[in-house]
């Protein structure tokens, strides 16, 4: 019983009593009589069997039992108004948190989340985007796209994007002493190499794309090294070679006309694709559903050439 907690009417009437030192200065600020003020505080220490003020002459005084128990009583107050503000505040923007690969990220993903913004400006989307890639097991994650085969056990995973690799390069490369047209022309440029460490193990390197072609090329395994497939379209843009790269990255350069396709071709599709992942033993929030629809459309958009980008 020590423990049960006071009449909270009459602890704030005692606070604002013990704060002014006055019964209607309290009154004033709680829109109440003083009458009822000292009721309150009556009723107060009727029940704690002990005085709270010293009505004296020249005023009211708290007694030593009211001067220690003014502190804490104001700052349970406080707290109990910090949580009726809280409480009374809007509800939080909704969140969605997704981890994907740094270069699916800057080439694929952040450019087209202006859309997803203006479709759901109540959700927030958090983007992991890492080398290695984040865990599901904190719960911190919400979703994953992952690059691979579109088996992971535990997970529902669902093709997003199918890819292929072609031949790209600035349109400088075009022209010049060497222009790209067949490609037996490729002889004569730097290649670039795309180094990054979700390899599909049937994805053509270089040497691989030039002999199916019927090309022979000394040096098809020379030339800059990239482990990460952005900065490989990046240095293509920049005009430094010939890239060997995944067309969903490099879409966007292509379209903007910042690189071409010498060959013209749809390029080779690989085993690998694009997956969305989530774990099985976990629904997904509203939030990640509607992010989940919108990037199925998005992909949509970008398999049937629609894409905006």
């Amino acid at each position: 019983m020590a423990r049960t907690l006071l009449p909270l009417n009459a602890l704030r009437v005692f606070e604002s009593a013990a704060r002014h030192l006055s019964f209607s200065r309290a009154a004033e600020e709680l829109a109440v009589t003083p009458g009822a003020v000292s009721q309150q505080i009556r009723q107060l220490e009727d029940i704690v069997r002990a005085p709270l003020f010293l009505r004296e002459p020249r005023g009211l005084q708290l007694t030593d039992l009211g001067r220690s128990a003014l502190p804490l009583v104001a700052e349970g107050l406080d707290r109990l108004r910090d949580a009726s503000t809280l409480l009374r505040e809007p509800p939080r923007r909704r969140q969605v948190s997704i981890s994907v690969a740094p270069s699916f990220a800057s080439k694929w993903l952040m450019p087209r989340l202006d859309d997803f913004h203006s479709l759901h400006p109540d959700i927030e989307v958090w983007v992991s985007a890492d080398m290695a890639p984040a865990s599901f097991d904190q719960g911190q994650i919400d979703l994953a796209i992952r690059y691979g085969p579109g088996e992971y056990p535990g997970h529902v995973s669902q093709r997003l994007l199918i890819e292929s690799v072609l031949p790209v390069c600035a349109p400088a490369l075009m022209q010049g002493p060497h222009p790209i047209l067949t490609p037996g022309d490729l002889v004569h440029h730097n290649l670039l190499h795309d180094m990054s460490g979700d390899q599909d193990p049937g994805r053509p390197d270089w040497p691989m794309w030039l002999m199916a072609r019927g090309v022979r090329h000394a040096e098809a395994r020379r030339g800059s090294r990239f482990n990460q497939s952005s900065m490989l379209v990046e240095a293509a843009v920049a005009g430094r070679g010939v890239a060997l790269a995944l067309r969903t990255l490099a879409q966007a350069d292509l379209a903007a006309g910042r690189l071409v396709a010498p060959f013209h071709d749809g390029g080779a599709i690989v085993a690998f694709a694009y997956h969305l992942v989530h774990p099985k033993d976990r629904s997904l929030s509203p939030s990640a559903r509607a992010f989940t629809d919108w990037l199925k459309r998005q992909a949509a958009f970008h398999e049937t050439g629609m894409d905006q980008l």
